[in-house]
């Protein structure tokens, strides 16, 4: 647990560089966890890692040690191996079989530590969230320096991972995506699928200690997940993951000694908070992502919504023009456009900064540079319906598809519809089309 103290690199310097060594090491396994839509295996394998770490400190009376490391891989694969069993002879799905294995296992190594606990130097705790607050304080020498015994396994585990994903990356890639490919490639899914397991189950291992279950698991999947909202290249995919996964180390061990700074609450989990900003990234990512963002595709969807109805307002408009009206009140606007009255007013005052909207005593009129560009929505239009008709569509059918068509269309797509058209002077309704103008850009 962190103090209310102040923040020293002594101390909490070494504390935020073992997160986020476990954070970058959980997180370039956790790629292909995540693509392969396989992350509830690394949760399982995760948790599944249990008994063999159990039997490992039954063997040895302490956390470290090789027993420990082997059991605790061994429990990993056999997850995998399991998983793979139940789902195939036992006709389940990869989600309930997954649930049934690591459960089972989990209960094991609980049931283990629970009636070893009085004779093995193991704290129950420490399977939740790990002991960060203490890497700083059992070190080993190294060119004469006092080195934290953690930050030396998980910058080990580090390298290995990197390594893994740099030598494996084509057969990583390819049976996340294609795993029928595989096999043409000249190598096998399943053996690729467990050697991942494998790296999965010694990432878990290493991270265990330091940063207990729930930090592992979260930087297994969550920098992950909100790489993939950012990009669509695998590459780009993987260091995202990596630089998520420092910063959620970095903000949660800061904001864990400010929290108790500045409410005053004794002590709180470093593991905790770390794995809280990575959920709050991943948040920020769901509602802010270039792409897929929530918060973003609305105001897209808001933007191109009152794109049209600015060029539906100059359309309009010119119509009316064409039947020697005069012009249109607002309120005239909003009832045939159906548009809102905010929206509405503000388009109309936009148009009329742009120079090409004027209010009279008739109401809302087009300038001469809004007849030029109205015109060439009116020629896109028409040429649209031209297009149509062409292909078997009745005449009275039209219009609303080209009402939809015109907002989409570029220059040289409308000079196309006009030359395949047989340059038509006059839509199918016989109303003449517009000779082309150079049109004000909205």
């Amino acid at each position: 647990m962190t103090s209310g103290t102040a923040w020293t690199w002594e101390y909490d310097g070494l504390i935020m560089l073992a997160g986020i060594l476990c954070a970058v090491a959980a997180s370039l396994p956790g790629n292909f966890l995540v693509l392969r839509r396989i992350s509830l295996l690394g949760d399982a394998v995760s948790h599944a890692v249990l008994p063999g770490i159990a039997i490992g400190f039954l063997l040895t009376q302490s956390r470290t040690g090789l027993p420990v490391f082997l059991g605790a891989v061994v429990a990993g694969l056999l997850t995998a191996v399991l998983t793979e069993w139940i789902r195939s002879v036992g006709a389940v799905d990869e989600g309930a079989a997954t649930g049934v294995v690591f459960t089972v296992l989990f209960a094991i190594g609980l049931i283990i530590i629970v009636r070893t606990a009085d004779r093995v130097d193991l704290d129950p705790g420490c399977v939740l969230y790990g002991a960060l607050e203490d890497s700083p304080l059992h070190t080993v020498p190294v060119l004469g320096w006092n080195v934290p015994r953690i930050i030396l396994i998980l910058a080990g585990i580090t390298v290995v991972n990197l390594l893994f994903v740099t030598m494996f990356f084509k057969e990583l890639m390819v049976c996340s995506f294609d795993p029928g490919l595989a096999t043409t490639e000249g190598f096998s899914a399943r053996v690729v699928h467990y050697l991942l397991m494998v790296d999965v189950a010694v990432t878990a291992v290493a991270c265990f200690e330091a940063a207990g279950n729930i930090l592992v698991v979260a930087m297994f999947i969550v920098p992950s997940a909100t790489a993939m909202l950012l990009t669509t290249r695998l590459r780009n995919m993987i260091l995202i993951s990596a630089l998520l996964a420092a910063a959620s180390a970095v903000m949660g061990d800061i904001g864990a000694t400010l929290l108790t700074r500045w409410l005053d609450i004794g002590s709180t989990s470093t593991a905790g908070m770390m794995t809280l900003s990575s959920g709050l990234l991943f948040l920020a990512a769901s509602l802010l992502a270039p792409q897929t963002g929530v918060l973003t595709r609305l105001v897209s969807q808001k933007r191109l919504g009152l794109r049209i109805l600015a060029e539906d307002v100059l359309a309009f408009l010119y119509r009316l023009q064409e039947q020697q009206q005069t012009g249109a009140a607002t309120e005239f606007l909003r009832t045939r456009l159906l548009a809102t009255p905010v929206a509405l007013r503000m388009i109309l005052q936009w148009q009329k900064w742009r120079g090409l909207l004027n209010l009279t005593e008739h109401g809302w009129m087009l300038t001469e540079r809004g007849l030029v560009t109205a015109s060439s929505l009116i020629r896109t239009h028409r040429l649209w319906e031209n297009y149509l008709v062409s292909g078997g569509i009745s005449a009275e059918l039209i219009h609303r598809q080209a009402e939809k068509l015109e907002h989409y269309t570029g220059r040289s797509l409308q000079d196309r519809l006009h030359s395949e058209g047989d340059l038509p002077s006059t839509d199918p309704h016989g109303r003449p089309i517009p000779e082309q103008q150079q049109p004000e850009e909205l």
